[in-house]
Formats: structure tokens, sequence, C-alpha cells
């Protein structure tokens, strides 16, 4: 399992909420983000950034966590 610093544990609830939110636009065609801050609005695109920076964030942690355990 992934140590989580504070970035991590930000990062994670990040991927969360994507997640959640991806899963309501698939299931019911509803897009709570854009419900809550307005359809491509700055705040809107803001949250989509910040979950898009926070899944890169997770996958290049994670190679370099795999890259750690080949080298022992």
């Amino acid at each position: 399992m992934m140590k989580k610093g504070p970035l991590g544990m930000v990062a994670f609830i990040l991927l969360i909420i994507g997640g959640l939110n991806w899963g309501l636009v698939g299931f019911f065609n509803f897009d709570l983000v854009a419900a809550i801050f307005g359809d491509m609005t700055t705040l809107s695109r803001i949250v989509y950034d910040l979950v898009g920076l926070a899944a890169l964030f997770m996958v290049v942690k994670k190679f370099m966590m795999m890259g750690e355990e080949k080298a022992d």
C-alpha cells in the first residue's frame, strides 16, 4: 500500500470525487460538478483540472514506488 502524506491524501480524495462524478455521469447522465459549479465555468474547470492532476500525481507516485521495490 502507498504511504500517503498530505499531498497524497488530497490526491486520493480528489480521485474519489472524480470517480464518483464519472459514475454519476455514466449511470445517470448527471454531472455533479457541473450541477454545483455550472457547466464548464471557471470553477468547474478548476475541479476537473485538479482531479486530472491528482490522477497524474498518483500514477507517477506508483511508478516511482515500483522502481524503488525493484531496487531492493
